[in-house]
């Protein structure tokens, strides 16, 4: 049996979202026609209020409703410490901890040669004007522990070293409440590299 054409056209729209496959995909689209008009009404208008007002930021490259956004406009943030994330999501991630009060920069991705994502496809010569207009102590670089996070990592560490930026990474380790035994030997040997005396 197939859907009706309305419902078969809501099902392959969601089924472009990321994470969303084909079940989900129905699962949402049934959920959807089964509510009150009033409640989809207003999830279609959040959908679209978003997609209309939500910008980057011209200075972090964040997402935002206004420009600059209040992370760069805050003055009780340290204009001393930048630190450099992947996408958008990290900064408010970062956030969610209370523990850096320091400012952000979003690449929008990382260096990824199979995927043809290439240095000048990120945000990184915004970052480089960025430095040289506002120069900082430090250059926190928290980008994702994979092979693309890293390479990202070392190929801004290569960039900014030479200029006499002082360049940290993120540390790596075990989670809390996390057992030895399931560990991954790379988790390990950078929570053993990563130690710290007590």
């Amino acid at each position: 049996m197939q859907y009706p054409r309305p419902l078969s056209r809501l099902i392959e729209e969601l089924g472009r979202l990321p994470g969303i496959g084909t079940k989900t995909a129905q699962r949402l689209a049934l959920y959807l026609v089964g509510r009150p008009p009033a409640e989809v009404q207003a999830l279609a208008q959040a959908i679209l209020e978003a997609s209309e007002k939500i910008v980057f930021c011209s200075q972090c490259f964040n997402i935002t409703d206004v420009d600059p956004c209040r992370l760069c406009t805050d003055p009780r943030r340290d204009s001393s410490l930048l630190c450099v994330v992947e996408q958008p999501r990290d900064v408010f991630a970062l956030e969610r901890t209370g523990e850096f009060r320091g400012r952000y920069h979003v690449l929008h991705g990382a260096i990824s040669p199979m995927e043809g994502i290439g240095p000048d496809d990120l945000r990184i010569k915004e970052l480089l004007v960025r430095l040289e207009q506002h120069p900082v102590d430090e250059v926190i670089l928290a980008t994702n522990s994979t092979v693309e996070g890293e390479a990202t990592a070392m190929y801004l560490a290569r960039l900014l070293k030479p200029a006499g930026i002082k360049v940290s990474r993120i540390a790596y380790g075990l989670p809390v409440g996390g057992d030895l035994e399931y560990v991954d030997e790379v988790t390990l040997s950078r929570a053993l590299e990563g130690r710290r005396q007590l």
